[in-house]
């Protein structure tokens, strides 16, 4: 019985319990929310990144091998060639994804494998020439280059056959040159005349050659000289941009739809009815028929009062001075104009025309306590509108 813990105590380290547990099994949800908002924003913005350098940047370099063909109707006792080889090279990628791209310069070369053979080495200088086609076929640019194997003397041919000679003999090596000829250094593409395909013919019918193959090498500037050769450092600025911007986005919602916006409605409702609290002579001034002007509240129930000067609900005329004294004193709107007292017909406060009374004629006081008890009768009513006029003359 003396060890036994006591029961608030159990009770209250249960409920601390239940407590803590439920804190726990809040914070755990929403550090995973938190964790999955964090992956799909990380997520969209490497997918936005990399939708906008696929769309953006082009094709870095383009190589395409060039096949040549040449007639063979003449005499082939000749070692010459019956017609001038030329090859038709197409610039889509699968027939429909062109290589070129609007208003980016290319350089476009062409890579001839020749062999140093005597007739190549016989042959001296020819022509190469590329011509650049659209669709229908018509030639909208013509370029044309001249090309000579590189010179070695007999003496270097022998050393060179000697040092690599195990290297010929085993097929590692090969006697040939390989020539860079280029067609065009700074070629733009014209998004109103697309080209589709081009055209290279080498002028020469005695020439030997391995292969060739058209390379086409974009050159960057700006904005694609930066992603082209910092392409790590670019894709870190860029996702982290994307990653901020979305996260504003995500921040500002979920602000709007759980604390109910930065400024809330609430405020402005609030601003508003007090702007309608301190001009109410919007919704208080109206216009007689007569056009006598705007009316007070005291003005509207002087009009409601019958003529023979006795209210229908109150008789008493003391009772309805006392009940339009205790009502508030409403100024009218600032942009409206107060009606002079010449022209005034009979509006008023009660209690402005007895202090009026009082301050002009003290001796009459008495004689005209009574009328001034009497509510609706007429003749105080005239007395009074005299005393305002002769106050406004002082």
């Amino acid at each position: 019985m003396v060890n036994d813990p006591p029961l608030p105590a159990l009770l209250w380290a249960q409920e601390v319990g239940y407590i803590l547990a439920g804190r726990a099994r809040k914070l755990l949800l929403q550090f995973g929310v938190l964790l999955c908002t964090i992956l799909l924003l990380l997520w969209v913005s490497v997918f936005l990144y990399g939708s906008f350098y696929y769309s953006y940047m082009p094709t870095v370099s383009h190589l395409s091998p060039v096949h040549f063909y040449y007639r063979t109707d003449c005499d082939s006792s000749t070692s010459s060639l019956c017609s001038f080889p030329v090859a038709n090279v197409s610039l889509a990628k699968s027939g429909r994804d062109r290589v070129l791209m609007y208003g980016q310069p290319y350089r476009i070369t062409l890579e001839l494998e020749l062999p140093e053979s005597p007739v190549n080495q016989d042959l001296g200088m020819f022509l190469v020439t590329i011509s650049c086609y659209t669709r229908g076929g018509r030639i909208i640019s013509t370029s044309s280059r001249s090309v000579m194997l590189h010179y070695r003397s007999d003496l270097l041919q022998t050393l060179d056959t000697l040092v690599f000679s195990s290297f010929l003999l085993f097929g590692f090596a090969e006697q040939k040159q390989l020539l860079e000829v280029e067609l065009y250094l700074d070629y733009r593409e014209n998004s109103y005349v697309p080209t589709t395909g081009v055209i290279i013919e080498i002028h020469s019918k005695r020439i030997q050659l391995y292969g060739a193959y058209l390379r086409i090498h974009a050159h960057f500037t700006g904005l694609r000289y930066l992603l082209y050769n910092f392409p790590m450092t670019c894709a870190f600025i860029g996702v982290a941009s994307n990653f901020t911007f979305l996260s504003v986005i995500v921040l500002f919602s979920y602000m709007q739809w759980v604390w109910g916006g930065i400024w809330p409605r609430n405020q402005l409702s609030l601003q508003v009815n007090i702007r309608k609290r301190n001009n109410p002579g919007g919704r208080l001034s109206t216009h007689q028929p007569g056009g006598a002007g705007p009316q007070g509240p005291e003005e509207l129930t002087q009009s409601d009062v019958p003529e023979d000067g006795e209210s229908p609900g109150d008789p008493s005329g003391t009772e309805g001075q006392l009940s339009e004294e205790e009502k508030p004193e409403q100024q009218p709107p600032r942009g409206e104009e107060e009606p002079e007292p010449e022209t005034s017909d009979g509006s008023g406060s009660w209690e402005d025309a007895a202090l009026l009374m009082e301050a002009n004629l003290p001796a009459s006081a008495p004689a005209s306590a009574p009328a001034l008890e009497t509510l609706g009768s007429s003749e105080p009513f005239v007395g009074t509108l005299r005393q305002r006029s002769t106050c406004s003359s002082s």
